[in-house]
């Protein structure tokens, strides 16, 4: 790392961001120095939004990398090098509005069964019941899972919050399996070698190889089983502040906008869940 990079993770270390965001902030300066050659210390406001455009018109990058790479720009330019704002405006792209493309019960059911061992079936069956993001799901411990009061507690997710969610019992009797079998020490899903947890990476083709087994061709990674978490409790009848503390959403906006497609389904006789059998009240913490 160079050592305006490291100026710039310190300033990010300093201000509390994630390590995740950290991480895609530092590799969008770091692309902008390889694309221009030169250190982004020495880029003036215009080759920058040269760049930028560039990024958009010729690479045809998803809007999402782009507002990545115009909030990463930001912070190195206003905070680590301290330049004034009105002196370097870059335009936020603004991503389309789209609607998530939510698995049923059923297709949910037929990805689980697509995993190819145990292990990979309990990760994906864990990230739906439970409702996690894959940050989340990577680093469960085995001591987070409360089977007596079917509540699982997710340490430190988004935001730096800790909060509990679902453990139904078929997911508990899902994880007893796969734990008689492999018998994780610590990490609930370890990476191999059983020292470290799973990386977000791994998760990710295990559920995109288990969906494809399951010749499903809805779009999206496995971020969707959230999705799904979160609609089906809502067809099944659970108010919006209880799937709001259950996805761990601080505002309950963001819980309104995960459930644009279920909302249009209310009117219709909800359906009893065919995978696991998911409680309409919230653990307490």
């Amino acid at each position: 790392m160079t050592a305006l990079r490291a100026r710039m993770d310190n300033d990010m270390i300093l201000r509390g961001m994630a390590p995740r965001t950290r991480e895609a902030y530092i590799a969008a300066v770091a692309r902008l120095a390889r694309c221009s050659g030169r250190s982004p210390e020495h880029l003036s406001e215009q080759e920058v939004q040269t760049y930028l455009l560039h990024m958009i018109r010729e690479e045809k990058l998803a809007w999402s990398t782009c507002n990545i790479a115009v909030h990463a720009l930001r912070f190195l330019y206003h905070i680590t090098l301290g330049r004034e704002r009105t002196q370097f405006c870059i335009p936020v792209a603004k991503q389309p509005a789209t609607l998530p493309a939510i698995l049923s019960p059923e297709e949910v059911r037929r990805v689980s069964e697509g995993a190819s061992n145990r292990k990979h079936r309990a990760l994906l069956v864990t990230t739906y019941a439970a409702g996690l993001r894959v940050s989340e799901v990577v680093r469960l411990k085995v001591g987070d899972i409360d089977a007596a009061r079917r509540s699982l507690r997710v340490e430190q997710g988004k935001g730096a919050k800790d909060r509990y969610t679902l453990c139904s019992p078929r997911l508990v009797e899902e994880l007893r399996v796969y734990w008689r079998v492999y018998r994780p020490p610590l990490w609930l899903f370890p990476a191999r070698g059983g020292q470290q947890p799973m990386d977000p990476s791994s998760a990710q083709k295990i559920y995109y190889a288990a969906k494809g087994r399951a010749g499903i061709t809805k779009p999206g990674g496995i971020h969707a089983l959230r999705h799904a978490f979160a609609t089906h409790l809502l067809e099944a009848g659970t108010d919006l502040h209880t799937i709001q503390r259950l996805l761990g959403h601080g505002h309950i906006g963001s819980t309104m906008r995960s459930l644009h497609l279920a909302q249009k389904t209310l009117l219709a006789p909800t359906s009893p869940l065919e995978l696991l059998d998911l409680p309409t009240s919230a653990p307490q913490a």
